[in-house]
């Protein structure tokens, strides 16, 4: 009806606009007029069943039809067509719409320039009002107390009292009956294993339950049968009020016994020592009981009688008790709470517990101050600043501490659990959403509404709420994927084995999975501003193209990125090495430390690392790959017993591989081969064994040292080089020298 009621006023409004329009450009006459006033209203039907925002409206109008008596006929709708045609016409309404839309906006301008006058003149009103009430304030508590005795006689409130006491005893009662009823129950919690996580979350359920339990056991203890009797209406709103004010400080006392669990460990959340436990659970009673009954006092003062002014003077007074309870939370937390960095909030670790306690305290006295002067906005503001990283950092914890891995006793160091991280991150994303939601409501701003504006700023705030979504599922994405791969990384450790097909799947692992991530990493940062720029109405369209065209700009301008990228794929493709391992190609050589998407780093084993691109690789020599073989020439007399020599030799291949520190390395044991070569001074001989890649070493160091032993306990003696001259003089002299020169460095004298 409403409805139908202003279409009706647009259409007559619009009529007389438009027969203004049409007798300032024809003749007035009473034949004239009565066409002047039909076409009026046609045009008024014309113009509104064409405007695209009263659809609804022309569809109410479509169903109200006129009498057919009134209806234009369309002979005056082509007059009229032709009328607007006219470009005289056409520049009136021109000019007519622009003075209209110019008085809007000094409206509008002259209307934000005095918002911020009209909120302090708010504000100083609000101020005196409470001033103007103190005076009167003890006048008005006599004269509620007067009512309630009125009400409810001379021993009213005693009476009142013992009826509450009789009820708060029944609560207490139906919940002492529920704890005998579920005693056994109790003990199988206490009985349960919390060392995995199936079993943690079994007991959180558990004792969930349990605490629902008790809650509702007191409620109806309680509540129910105060609620199942009639009562005068003041009594009722009484006793009514101040025990859902007692059920509201159980539930408090029940959440921090189930969060804190201060008489037992095992039991606890939220991981913390006890001291600590039990001070926050004294001090989130302590807050609850006194807002709970704040509130009940505040709200029984309008069935006192009091004035709304007094009502707030009464609310101000008690949320500085509210403000002391904090207060006193802040700065008498325990210090465990700070000392770890993950037990620590984001600005206790940052920059310091004296500085959060401030930091703290101020936010906590601007909250009580905004409340008073009724900048509900700067409330909200600050309220879910506090808030938000302090239930973020409780919830991590929580979860970690629920999620750890079995048999830890403690939050373990490491990469975190990949359920434990989506769970955590699910819960992020939505405490910033519910934040989000508070602030829209705080401010009175109805986002279903908003969002479905066409203006500039409607489109802003789409565009902005869609970015948090967007950026939230982004970060969950990532994190989730990013801890899969840590989590992998650390299992992929070295097992020392490299010749095992397990020990080259973790050599493979810590290779192409860090270019895995920072791909991923990449994609997600890409995707994530493309879907961001359109939510804000950007056209990504020509920006990709413009991107795609800029991208090939850049990769002939960097042909040797491309080369050394492509080339890294390939490499990496043909697993020609892999982190850890020991390759040479060129005059490069090292041991591989890690990539990047152009190059690999190479640790030398005197120290160096160098950076080399993958274009500049080449061919690789692979020098950690499977097995080694490793040759050791030995030079002994030609007097010598080449058949012991051998035999020793053996048994030395035998003793190594036998040894617990060095049969793990050695594939085939030394055994001799043979007399390679026939010098001058001294039999060759050749031995040689195989072994893991890399351990060579520091078994021939150790076969050196045996074979020296053997050789010497069996009378086998190494050839060195000897000179023996006839003669004297200086001649003499001069031909030892040459032939030991000649001896020691044959090529030389060559």
């Amino acid at each position: 009806m409403n409805r139908v009621v202003r279409i009706d006023r647009w259409v007559w409004d619009t009529s007389n606009f438009s027969r203004r329009v049409i007798s300032r450009f024809i003749p007035h006459s009473v034949a004239a007029k009565a066409w002047v006033r039909a076409a009026a209203i046609c045009s008024a039907v014309v113009i509104f069943s064409i405007s695209p925002r009263l659809g609804v409206a022309a569809t109410t109008l479509k169903e109200t039809k006129p009498p057919a008596s009134e209806e234009a006929t369309p002979r005056q709708i082509q007059e009229l067509m032709t009328l607007l045609a006219d470009p005289k016409v056409r520049n009136w309404l021109e000019q007519e719409s622009k003075t209209k839309a110019a008085s809007e906006q000094a409206v509008a301008e002259e209307s934000v320039s005095q918002a911020l006058d009209r909120h302090l003149a708010a504000i100083r009103e609000h101020i005196v009002a409470l001033a103007r009430t103190v005076p009167d304030l003890p006048n008005q508590f006599w004269q509620g107390r007067a009512r309630i005795t009125a009400e409810l006689g001379e021993n009213g409130r005693t009476k009142a009292l013992l009826l509450l006491t009789v009820f708060l005893a029944l609560g207490a009662g139906v919940e002492w009956l529920f704890r005998k009823a579920t005693q056994r129950s109790r003990g199988y919690l206490d009985a349960l294993p919390s060392d995995t996580v199936k079993g943690r979350l079994h007991l959180v359920a558990l004792r969930f339950a349990f605490a629902v339990g008790l809650v509702l056991a007191f409620a109806v203890g309680s509540i129910g049968p105060f609620l199942a009797l009639d009562w005068p209406p003041l009594l009722r709103e009484m006793l009514f009020g101040l025990l859902v004010a007692f059920l509201v400080v159980r539930i408090a006392n029940v959440v921090g016994r189930f969060l804190l669990a201060p008489y037992h460990e095992r039991f606890r959340i939220i991981p913390m020592d006890t001291a600590a436990a039990r001070f926050w659970r004294r001090r989130l009673v302590w807050f609850v009981g006194w807002f709970a009954f704040g509130w009940v006092i505040v709200g029984f003062g309008v069935h006192l009688g009091y004035t709304l002014e007094a009502r707030q003077l009464v609310a101000y007074v008690l949320g500085l008790v509210l403000v002391a309870i904090a207060l006193d939370a802040v700065w008498r937390r325990p210090a465990a709470l700070q000392e770890g960095s993950a037990a620590a909030s984001p600005v206790t670790r940052r920059f310091g517990r004296g500085t959060a306690n401030a930091a703290l305290t101020i936010g906590i006295a601007l909250l009580w101050v905004f409340w008073v002067l009724r900048t509900m906005a700067s409330f909200w503001l600050v309220l879910v600043l506090i808030m938000l990283p302090l239930a973020i950092s409780v919830t991590r914890r929580a979860v970690d501490n629920l999620l750890r891995p079995p048999c830890s006793p403690q939050v373990a160091e490491g990469p975190p659990n990949v359920l434990a991280v989506c769970i955590e991150r699910g819960i992020r994303a939505t405490l910033i959403i519910g934040a989000v939601a508070v602030l829209a409501w705080g401010w009175g701003i109805d986002l279903a509404h908003f969002r479905g504006e066409e203006t500039l700023a409607a489109r802003l705030a789409d565009g902005a709420l869609s970015t948090v979504v967007i950026l939230l599922i982004a970060d969950f994405l990532w994190q989730a994927a990013r801890t899969a791969i840590d989590r992998k990384l650390a299992e992929a450790v070295d097992v020392g084995l490299p010749s095992t097909d397990e020990a080259r799947r973790r050599a493979r692992l810590r290779t192409l999975l860090p270019i895995f991530r920072n791909i991923l990493f990449v994609t997600v940062i890409v995707v994530a501003a493309m879907m961001v720029l359109a939510a804000l109405g950007v056209q990504i369209g020509p920006l990709i193209a413009g991107a795609g065209v800029v991208g090939v700009a850049i990769g002939f301008g960097a042909q040797s990125f491309v080369r050394d990228v492509i080339a890294g794929m390939f490499y990496l493709m043909d697993d020609a090495f892999r982190v850890g391992e020991y390759i040479q190609s060129g005059n490069y050589k090292g041991t591989v430390e890690g990539f990047s998407i152009r190059s690999v780093k190479l640790r030398h084993h005197r120290g160096p690392v160098y950076t080399v691109p993958f274009s500049l690789l080449g061919a690789v020599q692979n020098q950690s790959r499977d097995w080694v073989i490793d040759k050791i020439s030995i030079g002994i007399t030609y007097d010598s017993d080449l058949a012991l020599a051998k035999k020793l030799i053996k048994q030395i291949g035998l003793d190594l591989a036998k040894d617990p520190e060095f049969a793990p390395l050695i594939l085939e044991p030394l055994k001799m081969q043979g007399v390679d070569q026939l010098g001058d001074f001294a039999v060759q001989i050749r031995a040689k064994m195989m072994t893991l890649p890399g351990e060579q070493f520091v078994i021939r160091r150790q076969a050196y040292a045996l074979i020296k032993k053997a050789f010497d306990a069996n009378g086998i003696k190494f050839a060195f080089p000897t000179v023996q001259v006839a003669g004297d003089g200086e001649s003499s002299a001069a031909a030892v020298a040459q032939r030991a020169l000649e001896l020691t460095h044959p090529q030389a004298a060559e």
